[in-house]
């Protein structure tokens, strides 16, 4: 519980603000958190919690999952313990895009949600003359993003429009332009189970992708395969995407299992 004596020692401290980052901290440190817990570690009323916790969600910092617990949301890039961390989700997973890369010779990316914007975090460049080079470390709109799109098609809806409330971020090479054909598309992505990025990050580039999903409405992920536009045939499509497939489900099995000293 937040001691009394220390929300007095600063003048300038504001209570609901210090009580959102504590919660926040909260969940960094336990991955989920109930209104009962917020409330006995602040010091406040259940109903104060609630508020703050229904606040926060509303602005995807954090999500409600089963049994009415509260978890790290998308707007936060790392949170929710060690195995939300980039170190710990590369070491884990970067073996499943050695897999993949070895199955199809394309650049391979892995990338996380960063609030609004994907943000690439490993990757293996692909083995073609012409090939799509290395993203780690570049941070894009995650609606122009094969693997961005497949991670906000991955949410619930409420989070979606609260990572959107000013409209979307401009981009040079943005096919979808407004919220409603975002909408549009996320249909569609949920509806086929992939998404797809033809020159809307950059010209010159094709990319499917799929999300990796720690539970329902929560992608800790999303793995990629970039193809330059010259060399990209649509027959590849099928075999691609059963390759990304077979790549998320290694993830999720990879991220179950447990870590060194758990």
């Amino acid at each position: 519980m937040i001691q009394k004596d220390l929300r007095k020692a600063d003048p300038y401290r504001i209570d609901a603000v210090d009580r959102a980052l504590v919660l926040l901290s909260l969940l960094s440190e336990r991955s989920q958190l109930s209104v009962t817990d917020a409330a006995r570690e602040l010091g406040v009323a259940p109903s104060t919690a609630h508020r703050l916790l229904t606040t926060m969600a509303g602005r995807g910092y954090v999500r409600q999952g089963e049994h009415r617990l509260y978890h790290p949301g998308p707007a936060l890039f790392v949170a929710g313990g060690v195995e939300r961390s980039v170190p710990r989700l590369t070491a884990r997973l970067h073996h499943v895009l050695e897999s993949l890369h070895a199955e199809v010779g394309e650049t391979i990316h892995l990338q996380m949600l960063a609030g609004a914007d994907a943000q690439f975090v490993d990757g293996i460049e692909g083995s073609q003359g012409l090939r799509v080079g290395l993203r780690s470390g570049q941070r894009m709109p995650a609606y122009v993003m094969a693997g961005g799109k497949a991670m906000l098609a991955a949410l619930p809806d409420a989070v979606i429009a609260s990572l959107h409330t000013g409209g979307l971020r401009p981009w040079d090479f943005a096919r979808i332009t407004t919220l409603q054909e975002l909408w549009a598309e996320i249909g569609e992505i949920r509806e086929r189970g992939y998404a797809v990025n033809r020159g809307e990050s950059e010209v010159g580039v094709v990319a499917l992708g799929v999300a990796v999903l720690m539970g329902p409405g929560d992608p800790i992920a999303s793995i990629t395969v970039a193809i330059p536009s010259p060399r990209f045939e649509e027959s590849w499509a099928p075999m691609l995407i059963g390759q990304l497939r077979k790549a998320r489900d290694l993830a999720v099995r990879a991220l179950q299992e447990p870590g060194p000293g758990q």
